[in-house]
């Protein structure tokens, strides 16, 4: 099961995002949703969440 950590506002920072993340070995989907303009869920498997939280504080502050 997949689980949304992170809504993106472009797809720049979607891609970035994803980039770092599978670069430390996890793996990453991106989907675009569609609400008043169009933006970005970064998912990851459940088993994983934690872990990647921890990484995406450190890839969000750069």
């Amino acid at each position: 099961m997949w689980t949304v950590i992170y809504i993106a506002p472009t797809s720049k920072i979607a891609e970035r995002i994803q980039k770092h993340l599978t670069d430390e070995g996890f793996l990453v989907q991106v989907r675009p949703i569609n609400l008043t303009k169009p933006q970005y869920e970064i998912l990851v498997p459940s088993g994983e969440v934690k872990e990647v939280q921890e990484v995406l504080g450190s890839i969000l502050h750069l």
